[in-house]
């Protein structure tokens, strides 16, 4: 089987990252294939980045050529854009969210999410309360590191390692990564702090293989039921569209 990995920024390092921790994960006879969207943030840390990031992934996968796919892992931690996807695509969708959260309640009682920075908390526990799994969650952690930092390894294990002991305070059994970029911290830390570690891409490739195997995809009844059909236009009109710098701020006239 294929799965496609949708990175959720547009740092193809990133990407390659994400893949080798799929590839890791995924059995025999399972191709990886890491997509990475052509436009959107660098990184998706906030509101703002992550409505954009849903809207570039929805925008790759629609405009996607390549090989035919059986499956597609979603691989930003608490970003938007799940449901639209599963309305779009005819194979199931895994959210890599969902999928480390689901797989950390088989394992504890209630489970911890170390991330990012401060900010992204809010938007994660959203995530998990809309999956259906936040009741099971005992504390969404930052760590304090961007994104863009995790290519520390020393760093980003330190970091994880203090937000962890923080989230088992909280009453966490079991503690989940919650960042795609943090794929490759779970054994080490989770020796260290003596307690499983849930890193998302895997759970997520797993899962998208049973899925596959047991030729189960997602419902076209009710919610996920294909988009109706109408005139969509993507992106502005050549003759409207403006750039505009990021910072500048309009006041209303």
């Amino acid at each position: 089987m294929r799965i496609v990995v949708t990175n959720c920024n547009t740092t193809q390092e990133m990407t390659e990252e994400i893949v080798r921790g799929a590839r890791a994960a995924a059995g025999p006879g399972t191709t990886v294939l890491g997509l990475t969207p052509a436009w959107g943030p660098e990184s998706a840390e906030g509101w703002l980045d992550s409505y954009l990031s849903a809207t570039a992934v929805i925008d790759l996968l629609r405009t996607y050529e390549g090989p035919s796919y059986d499956a597609v892992v979603m691989a930003g931690f608490g970003e938007h854009g799940r449901e639209g996807v599963r309305e779009l695509v005819d194979v199931p969708v895994v959210d890599i969210t969902e999928a480390a959260a689901h797989l950390a309640c088989l394992l504890g009682r209630r489970y911890g999410v170390v991330t990012t920075l401060e900010r992204s908390c809010g938007q994660i526990e959203d995530s998990l309360e809309l999956a259906g799994v936040g009741r099971n969650c005992a504390a969404v952690v930052g760590t304090g590191l961007g994104v863009l930092d995790l290519g520390d390894a020393d760093r980003a294990e330190a970091a994880f390692l203090t937000a962890g002991e923080r989230a088992r305070e909280a009453g966490a059994e079991v503690l989940v990564l919650g960042c795609a970029g943090m794929t490759g911290l779970q054994r080490v830390v989770g020796e260290k702090l003596g307690l499983p570690v849930v890193d998302g891409v895997g759970a997520a490739v797993k899962l998208a293989e049973a899925l596959v195997a047991l030729e189960l995809t997602t419902s076209r009844s009710g919610s996920y039921a294909k988009p109706v059909p109408k005139r969509r236009t993507w992106g502005a009109p050549a003759e409207r569209a403006v750039t505009v710098p990021d910072n500048e701020r309009h006041e209303p006239s």
